[in-house]
Parts: structure tokens; sequence; C-alpha cells
């Protein structure tokens, strides 16, 4: 345990579910306020969303998702398995449900307020990595541009505009347009069919399971433990919390945090969440390349993003509204490969490894869940969408704080799972 003053009168225990990077930076900053953590997850540290995204840090593309486009991208999508947002046309009423309410959010009022919310977790995303990494977190983050390759300057007209809309709604955005002459000179890898760009400064990398993986380690060199059970039932009761498992032992707590990600609406209604959280599916994979990688790289055409990765490339793209448990589509990854194919060059896809599919939690109002629920002594961190490598260090701090101070930060006012 680190040595510390406790915030009087706050929780001396904890327990986290969920070996995320929003549960282990939660447990991690709960530590820094003096209480004892337990941390459990139903399979292994970084064993959802955390281990395969793309290791993006980049709060300057941290873009809603409800955008009006998006909704007529959406219904287009329907008719095509291979398009970059597929959703399964098939019988599921909770699906359905939260699509209707996705579709009612996607105006411009509601991304904007979006927007708006994120701020204070975009601004602070850096700062609060950095603290992770001066105490004991061994895994950089790398500061690099994101470059996005577009086959013509009309096209890159979209993130353009976007990224204008972001500096209205409070977003500034440091950039810089790109003929294809320059871009070629920030993505060596950049095939002739891409002819302008988008350099997004002023961002970052990591590889992120490795960083999970040290943030686990240093939550457990703080003094937590971590047990390796499903979550079947949680009690509240006067004095703490119990969270039970399908057998063996429960772990009792003062607090319990809820950060299951794509997994939280098992528990949702039962704490008072009424706002759905749904498993919008992305797919990596890594493949060696034959020139240099110097940052990451975005298409925006096909919606893929690619990161320098273990002397290779990580190419990640999709999303896919499906049970988070369910076995992988090799189409949407062949859907992958072939629209990013004409776009690089010296990449072998053939020898593509480490091949992922994992739930990312989509909320359809384009805002995370973060805060106190119904139910006494429990919280949740979860819904972070695309971003939640991004926010999740953030996201723990302040959460910490409102845990072990009983108030609400103002930051997290707009994340309200009980709104």
């Amino acid at each position: 345990m680190v040595d510390v003053e406790r915030i009087d009168g706050g929780p001396r225990t904890a327990v986290v579910v969920g070996a995320g990077i929003v549960g282990l930076s939660t447990a991690w900053f709960l530590q820094e306020r003096g209480v004892e953590v337990t941390v459990v997850d139903r399979t292994s540290i970084a064993a959802g969303a955390s281990w395969g995204n793309a290791g993006w840090i980049a709060p300057g593309l941290a873009i809603p998702l409800n955008e009006p486009s998006v909704l007529r991208y959406g219904l287009r999508s329907l008719l095509s398995p291979t398009a970059p947002l597929h959703i399964p046309p098939r019988v599921d009423p909770g699906l359905w449900s939260f699509l209707l309410r996705f579709a009612a959010h996607c105006r411009w009022s509601s991304w904007t307020r979006a927007v708006r919310a994120n701020l204070p977790l975009n601004e602070e995303s850096f700062e609060a990595f950095d603290v992770l990494t001066a105490n004991g977190v061994d895994v950089a983050t790398v500061d690099a541009p994101i470059t996005a390759g577009f086959t013509s300057p009309a096209w890159a007209q979209g993130l353009l505009r976007e990224l204008s809309r972001m500096a209205d709604a409070g977003q500034r955005v440091d950039h810089v347009e790109l003929d294809a002459d320059g871009l070629r000179e920030h993505v060596p890898l950049a095939s002739p069919a891409l002819t302008a760009g988008v350099r997004v400064d002023g961002q970052r990398y990591t590889d992120p399971g490795a960083f999970v993986q040290a943030l686990a380690r240093a939550v457990v060199a703080r003094g937590a433990t971590i047990r390796l059970f499903e979550v079947v039932d949680l009690r509240t009761h006067a004095r703490g919390v119990t969270v039970h498992p399908r057998k063996g032992k429960a772990v009792a707590a003062d607090v319990a945090v809820i950060a299951t990600g794509a997994w939280l609406t098992g528990l949702a209604k039962r704490l008072g969440v009424r706002v759905p959280v749904r498993a919008g599916r992305g797919y990596s994979f890594t493949v060696p390349v034959e020139r240099p990688v110097p940052g990451p790289v975005y298409l925006p055409d096909v919606r893929v993003a690619c990161t320098p990765y273990q002397d290779g490339l990580r190419v990640a793209g999709t999303m896919e509204f499906r049970d988070p448990d369910a076995p992988g589509v090799g189409a949407r990854l062949e859907a992958i490969i072939a629209s990013a194919r004409p776009l690089l060059d010296g990449v072998r896809w053939e020898q593509r490894r480490d091949v992922w599919v994992g739930p990312r939690p989509v909320t359809p109002d384009g805002r995370a869940l973060i805060g106190a629920v119904r139910a006494p002594h429990v919280y949740v961190a979860a819904g972070h969408g695309m971003w939640g490598l991004a926010q999740g260090p953030v996201t723990g701090r302040l959460l910490a704080e409102q845990i072990t101070t009983g108030k609400q930060p103002e930051a997290l006012r707009p994340f309200d799972p009980l709104r």
C-alpha cells in the first residue's frame, strides 16, 4: 500500500471490477489516495479493447461517433457486410433499441454537447499518463503527429470540416494540410493513390497491451490483489458492498467500481443506469513493413488506423455492432485488408499476425458513464467508445477523487451514469 494520507471519512477499501485501462487507472489513483484495492476480472489483464486497439492517445481526434453523417452511412451499411460500419440485419431487440437512441442523438446539438463534455478529459489526458509513467508504469508514450491520407484534396475536406467543428465547440486541434510530397515525407508507406493529407500535431501513441500490463504490475507493486472470476452478483449493505463469483469466495469492500466496458449492460439496469452500452467491435492485426513508419497513419476514407508496433504495423479498423463475446468474422478482417491495400505500399499483408477482435463500449449519446449509481457504495466507469485508452487514466483520477471526497468533480457532471 502506498504510504499517503487517506482522505478523512473516505473508503478504506475498494474492489474494481475490470482490469482494462479504465479499471486499472481507477485502482492506481485510488491507491494514490490511500485506498486498499482488489481488482477482479473475468479472464485476464487487458483482455478486452485495452489490448488490441490502435494505441492512439489522441485527444485531438476524439471525435464523437454520433454525427449526422454517421447515421446516413450506417443506413447504407446495412446492405454491405464489408462496410467499415456494420450493423448485422438480425432480430435483436436490445440492439435495435440502442440504434434508435443512437439515431436520435445523431444531430449537431447532441454531437457538440459530447465534444464539450470531453474537453476536460482531453485537456488532462497527457498529464494523467505522465503521472503514471513517472511513478512506476514502465512503458513509454511516444509523441508523434497522426497523419491522415486521402485519395484527393476534396476527400480531405471532410476531416478538415470535423476539425473546424471541434474548434468551434472548444477543442482546438493543431493541424497542417499536406500535398502528395508532404504526405509521403510523413508516410513513406503511402501509395500513389494517396495524393493529399492532414497532419494532426500534438498527439501520442503507445503499445496499449504492454502499457496496461505495466499499469497492472504497478498496481500490484503498490499492494493490490488481482483475482480472476466472472462477477455474477453484486450486493450492497449499510457499510459496503460484496461482489460474488459463480463459485468461490466473494470480495467485500467499502466501495465497488464497475469498469467492465462493453460488458457493463449485464449489471447496468440493476444499478439504475438507463443509458445502454453496446459493443462496437473492432478488429486489428500486425503486419511486417518494408519502409519506415515514423508515426501513426489514419485512412479516414476507409476508417482504418495504423500504428508503429513491434517493428511492424498494427492495422485496426471497422465498427461492428455484435455481441462482445461472439467469434470474429473473417469477412470483416478481409474487408479491412481490401480497403487499405490500395492505399499503402510495402506492407506484407499475407504475413499478418496477432489477429484480434474486441469490443469498444459505445453509448448512444457519445458520452461515457462515470460516477455514482443508484446502488449505494457503487460507481461505474465505462462507455468511452473508441477513446478509452486516451481517456482511461484521467477518468481514473477524476473518479478516485469523487469516491474519496464524496464530491463530484465538475468535469464528470456530463458523464453522470444516471442521466
